[in-house]
């Protein structure tokens, strides 16, 4: 006998909840947001519209079906299993956040704060998630990831954009080359380097894009193909500047090996959950097996 789906929402602490905690009460929350002329009303006018959000799409979840809870720090702990349907009640960035983690389970963003987020991957509104849940004929999207993968097997996955780079955005120095490219390689110093996919040109990888003008064509986010930029490389008699930029296809991939003390390589601004590569090591970045698919 088969087991009943289950339904994991994914929803991370709001802005009240992390003032409240951080200062101790609500007033004092309230007092610290007045000495920078803010009003608490504000945060707690969001945080009241995440919770009903979340009560809204628990309650539409079918009663023979199981559910849990996951917030966005656990989800590194969390385990996801093979029939797990993930509705994501929050932002479009948390959507990203949860990707990394899944193998293929449908993922549902629900906007908690219509307005206020793009709703790219949040699509739709609380009072849909009913409908959507139980539908056998529901529309899925197969997102293109990015992924990146060192020489000593970590690995990392990302929806938007993996960045590789020095700590604190210092100068990193590495050799940088494509694969089948009759092996040309280029030693560089730069601040780092961005490899997006189509739902990330929607960010941080399209505002470098504007900034170099938007020569390459820009992916749509279920393209296998990836965009590539090397932030701010520096010329000198030791580091070049001719490759820096491009766009990866299926196949291909971006080859670099690190020659600074210490880089990281991490995806979708979670600095926190960062591969470490020392001097000598290699990594490829390139288009990920696994893609997010993504309830339309």
């Amino acid at each position: 006998m088969s087991l009943a789906p289950r339904v994991v929402l994914v929803h991370r602490t709001t802005e009240c909840e992390e003032l409240v905690a951080h200062h101790g009460t609500h007033g004092q929350a309230a007092f610290f947001l007045s000495t920078r002329g803010r009003d608490i009303e504000e945060v707690a006018e969001r945080h009241r519209r995440t919770r009903r959000a979340l009560a809204e799409v628990t309650a539409a979840i079918p009663l023979t079906w199981r559910q849990t809870r996951v917030e966005r720090a656990d989800l590194d702990r969390f385990l996801f299993a093979p029939e797990d349907i993930v509705v994501v009640v929050g932002q479009d960035g948390l959507v990203a956040n949860v990707a990394k983690y899944l193998a293929g389970q449908p993922v549902l963003g629900i906007d908690s704060d219509p307005g206020r987020n793009p709703g790219v991957l949040v699509r739709h509104r609380p009072r849909d998630a009913a409908a959507l849940l139980t539908s056998t004929s529901r529309s899925v999207d197969e997102l293109t990831m990015v992924e990146a993968v060192a020489d000593d097997t970590q690995r990392i996955l990302a929806l938007n954009e993996i960045y590789l780079g020095a700590a604190g955005h210092q100068t990193a120095r590495y050799r940088l080359g494509l694969e089948n490219d009759g092996g040309v390689v280029e030693a560089q110093a730069s601040s780092g380097v961005l490899v997006g996919t189509g739902t990330g040109a929607t960010g941080w990888i399209r505002s470098v894009w504007q900034e170099r003008g938007g020569t390459l064509p820009l992916p749509r986010p279920t393209d296998d193909r990836l965009l590539w930029f090397v932030r701010e490389a520096w010329p000198s008699p030791a580091t070049g500047t001719t490759l820096v930029s491009g766009e990866l296809s299926a196949s291909a991939s971006l080859q670099l090996t690190v020659e600074s003390e210490r880089l990281i390589a991490f995806g979708d601004g979670m600095e926190g959950d960062a591969l470490e590569l020392t001097w000598g090591q290699s990594v490829r970045v390139g288009v990920a097996a696994r893609s997010l698919r993504l309830v339309g």
